[in-house]
C-alpha cells in the first residue's frame, strides 16, 4: 500500500500517550496513528450510513408496508387459510 507523508503539530502529552499505546500494541508510532485514523474515518462513514438507513426505515409508508407484510407472513406461517 502506498503511503503519504505529512507533518502535523501534536501536543507533547498526546504524543507520549500515543507512543505508550503503540508500544503496548507492539506497533510503530506511524502504524498506530494510521490505524486510529482509518478507524475514525470508517466510523464517520458508518455513522452516515446508519443515519441514512434510519431515515429510510422511518418513512411512514414503508412502516405501514412492513406491518402489512409482517401480518401476512404471520398468517402464512400459522397455516391459516391452508385447510384442505
Amino acid at each position: 500500500m502506498a503511503a503519504t507523508k505529512f507533518a502535523i503539530s501534536v501536543p507533547e502529552e498526546v504524543m507520549r500517550k500515543v507512543d505508550r499505546a503503540a508500544k503496548r500494541r507492539r506497533a510503530t508510532r506511524s502504524r498506530f496513528i494510521s490505524e486510529v485514523l482509518r478507524k475514525v474515518a470508517e466510523a464517520s462513514s458508518d455513522a452516515e450510513i446508519t443515519e441514512s438507513i434510519d431515515r429510510f426505515f422511518s418513512d411512514p409508508n414503508l412502516l405501514e408496508e412492513q406491518r402489512r407484510g409482517s401480518e401476512e407472513f404471520g398468517r402464512a406461517a400459522s397455516g391459516e387459510g391452508s385447510e384442505w
